[in-house]
């Protein structure tokens, strides 16, 4: 013979379900309110299934159905709601919230929801005792050496180097309009605000176009593009006079904001390469291309690293557009490995003139992240790599 289904009714019409008197199949235990619910719970033998009214005493039903998910116990215990009324916004809050099922009492028969207890019964208690194969996952993690490393080096560089960074932001002031400093937004491990000084003027919108159509480091095939030039951003316009979406980019006398400059490089790169990399761009002004070329612009990067953004040693963070682009789990490897200021690509670029294809880029950050994987991480490793980068720091190309 089978057991019989212990049913707990939380409402105040028990009489609905006077089928179950006559079923030798089911029991009803009926409760009036979810205060009495929680103590029955918590004191007596958990129920097969739980039936409860939306309309309580002092709250509703997906109150008490919130209560009872966060009891484990009762993960297998079929929860369905009644209500008197169909009402759409209930209806959709509850499945939202993954009640069982939902019936309106006036247009319900009682069988019905017996037998659906029956049938969700049987289901519930096998999704809980089905396993779920496990697979084991590569495991990324920052070392206490690193972290305690990258604070050092970020807070001493910053404080021997302030008084000449006060002269390079008034150089960079004079010569051209626009903030001393730059920020967007950069990906990771996560995405940031990425610091850095302002090295660039540029020429027209026009120019902006074409610059990564024609110099593009990365492009292998040249395709025609979109006019975007005389485009007003379509984010700027939706907003007061004055504001704009992102940071605003000075190009001489014409303001133009982050946003829109990337989707003209965007548009004038794609199906071209996932990166776009200008070399001997045009647009960098006469104080950018000497702190480009000693890669004093990067020394705002070191609050990203104090903030925990970044380490002093990894992989380039990538801007946004770039990185929705790298969607193979071949290429986005490289963001298990933290954001550096310098890292292998960095080094080897530098060290071969700016002259390296997208693939040996790609290829060189999957290799620092195969090192950040797991127990392969080596200190010594890093000490290297900015070993490797002093001698590259002075350069006669601008990349």
């Amino acid at each position: 013979m089978d057991p019989i289904l212990n049913i707990l009714y939380i409402g105040n019409s028990p009489e609905y379900f006077q089928v179950i008197n006559h079923n030798e199949k089911m029991s009803l235990i009926a409760i009036e309110n979810s205060i009495q619910a929680t103590n029955y719970l918590s004191s007596n033998t958990p129920p097969d299934a739980i039936i409860c009214n939306y309309n309580l005493p002092g709250n509703n039903g997906l109150f008490l159905f919130d209560w009872i998910k966060e009891q484990t116990e009762y993960n297998a215990i079929p929860f369905l709601l009644l209500a008197k009324e169909f009402n759409s916004d209930i209806y959709k809050l509850a499945f939202k919230k993954q009640v069982d099922d939902y019936y309106v009492t006036s247009v319900t028969n009682p069988e019905d929801i017996l037998h659906r207890i029956e049938f969700l019964k049987l289901n519930k208690k096998a999704a809980k005792t089905l396993k779920m194969p496990t697979t084991k996952e590569d495991t990324y993690r920052m070392p206490v050496s690193k972290r305690v490393f990258d604070i050092f080096v970020a807070s001493s560089v910053l404080l021997v180097a302030s008084p000449f960074l006060l002269l390079i932001l008034l150089a960079i002031k004079l010569e051209s309009k626009g903030k001393v400093y730059y920020i967007s937004k950069r990906v990771g491990r996560k995405t940031f605000d990425f610091y850095k000084l302002r090295s660039m003027r540029t020429g027209s919108d026009e120019l902006l176009k074409k610059l990564a159509k024609e110099k593009n480091q990365y492009n292998t095939e040249q395709k025609p593009t979109t006019n975007l030039a005389n485009m007003l951003c379509p984010r700027c316009s939706k907003l007061p006079k004055g504001e704009t979406c992102s940071p605003a980019m000075y190009i001489d006398t014409h303001e133009i904001c982050d946003y829109w400059f990337n989707v003209q490089k965007i548009e004038a790169a794609k199906n071209n390469s996932t990166f776009v990399k200008i070399v001997d761009d045009p647009r960098v002004t006469r104080v950018g291309k000497f702190i480009r070329n000693t890669s004093i612009d990067e020394l705002p990067q070191l609050i990203n690293v104090l903030k925990g953004d970044m380490s002093i040693v990894g992989n380039r963070p990538l801007p946004v557009y770039e990185a929705e682009m790298l969607t193979a789990d071949t290429l986005s490897k490289r963001f298990l490995a933290p954001a550096g200021i310098t890292g292998l690509w960095q080094v080897e670029l530098r060290g071969k003139g700016g002259n390296m294809s997208e693939e040996e880029r790609m290829r060189l950050d999957n290799e620092y992240a195969e090192h950040f994987r797991g127990d392969n991480f080596s200190f010594w490793y890093d000490i290297k790599l900015i070993l490797r980068t002093i001698p590259a720091l002075l350069q006669k190309d601008s990349v």
